[in-house]
């Protein structure tokens, strides 16, 4: 199990994961030849808020870093590592403890896993659960896909579009329709930590 970072390596961490990502989108962004408002259009988002992120004023939400993998026609990965290993038979990697990249929001601490495999099938995530409404999100989410979650510790409240709401504590796990709109919250004191596979879902970059 991942020991928790020290404060200080977690905010290095963190800016270490703005700084790429600001990064990668201006220069995926450029090399398309896209201006802000071209690539807000293929993205769905609003131009100031990727000029947020590409200024490193904003930390998209796992939604927003989904329409700008959607959006650009590139893997999630793309966004947050420079060196991946091309799509080819017989791959392999390791993530140690702690060294996935570290990308936290308001809501969620995240935790992607091996990044530095381009084209994978689905997204491996680790994540701290902090949010404990539902109000704390601006809606829920809602993508195409679908998702897995299982319950490392602590609790957590699944909330889904056409269900009722669900706990789920250490050891029980769910699987989802990601186009239903979900969100995840904590339903104990102490944040609960999850592991979160997302399918991948990738369309050609539209015209």
């Amino acid at each position: 199990m991942n020991q928790p970072l020290a404060p200080a390596q977690t905010n290095r961490t963190q800016r270490r994961s703005q700084h790429s990502i600001a990064e990668t989108l201006r220069h995926l962004r450029q090399s398309r030849g896209l201006t802000l408002n071209e690539l807000a259009r293929l993205c769905a988002l609003a131009p100031s808020t990727l000029s947020k992120i590409e200024n490193g004023q904003m930390s998209p939400t796992y939604d927003t870093i989904l329409s700008l993998a959607e959006g650009l026609a590139v893997d999630v990965a793309d966004l947050f590592s420079e060196r991946q290993t091309a799509a080819v038979s017989g791959r392999r990697t390791v993530t140690r403890a702690g060294d996935g990249v570290q990308h936290n929001t308001r809501q969620y601490d995240y935790q992607l896993l091996c990044t530095d495999l381009a084209n994978k099938q689905f997204v491996p995530l680790r994540a701290t659960i902090k949010a404990n409404t539902v109000q704390s999100f601006d809606g829920m989410l809602s993508h195409p896909g679908e998702e897995f979650v299982y319950v490392l510790s602590g609790t957590i409240e699944l909330h889904t579009q056409f269900y009722a709401p669900t706990r789920l504590s250490a050891g029980d796990s769910c699987y989802f329709d990601s186009t239903m709109e979900h969100a995840l919250i904590k339903a104990s004191e102490e944040d609960a930590e999850v592991l979160w596979i997302c399918s991948r879902v990738v369309e050609p970059l539209k015209s």
